[in-house]
């Protein structure tokens, strides 16, 4: 114990406790406007439309659509339709991901986050189930509805998708589900012009709208 005398009064202290309390450690600055920076930025991009779909992407997709159907339309390679087509389909995804990538980068807008993140989610999935039920129907030698459920499901992906994007491109996908509605109840002589319509001909028209409205 220590004694203290203070204006005519005697205190008693104890020496383990402290003369003064240390004052608590402040919060940075600099560190708390990083994160509200980043709260603003993540909200903003959570507001707003994707507008990284790319319309010159989209018209270089339908011009490799339409050379795949005159390829199919020749009397040799008619048997061949579905290993042309789905080469066609991966090239079309390889062309749509560089181009919507560069769009992306070159606008400041990120696909593994926001808008963008939310696009990817809305397109994949039916994009998987078309994948998954292309290869049942092929091992069960079902092959006439495959062209339909191509456009149905493909349409299905990019409406979902589309709503997170500019407007024209959920219409795409209703163009898409609308054509490949018609596919799987027609013949299967009509499957060539439908997906030649809709893989290339909504690709290269919505394309172009994109590319105008909004930017290659």
């Amino acid at each position: 114990m220590t004694l203290e005398y203070k204006f005519g009064t005697l205190t008693l202290m104890s020496a383990s406790e402290p003369l003064r309390s240390e004052p608590n450690e402040p919060v940075a600055l600099h560190s708390r406007a990083i994160d509200n920076l980043e709260y603003i930025r993540e909200t903003m991009e959570s507001s707003r439309a994707f507008t990284s779909v790319p319309g010159w992407g989209g018209i270089v997709m339908g011009v490799s659509a339409l050379a795949t159907a005159a390829l199919v339309s020749s009397p040799d390679l008619t048997d061949q339709w579905l290993p042309l087509w789905i080469l066609d389909a991966l090239l079309a995804a390889t062309i749509g991901g560089v181009f919507m990538h560069q769009k992306a980068k070159h606008r400041g807008e990120r696909l593994s986050r926001g808008v963008g993140r939310r696009f990817m989610l809305g397109l994949t999935p039916p994009v998987i189930a078309a994948i998954a039920l292309t290869a049942a129907l092929y091992r069960a030698g079902v092959l006439a509805p495959i062209p339909g459920l191509w456009l149905l499901l493909y349409g299905v992906g990019v409406v979902t998708g589309g709503m997170f994007s500019v407007r024209p491109v959920p219409i795409m996908g209703a163009g898409f589900m609308v054509l490949g509605l018609i596919a799987l109840a027609t013949p299967a002589g009509w499957a060539n012009p439908l997906l030649a319509i809709g893989f290339g001909g909504l690709h290269l028209v919505f394309g172009a709208l994109i590319v105008r409205r909004y930017g290659g």
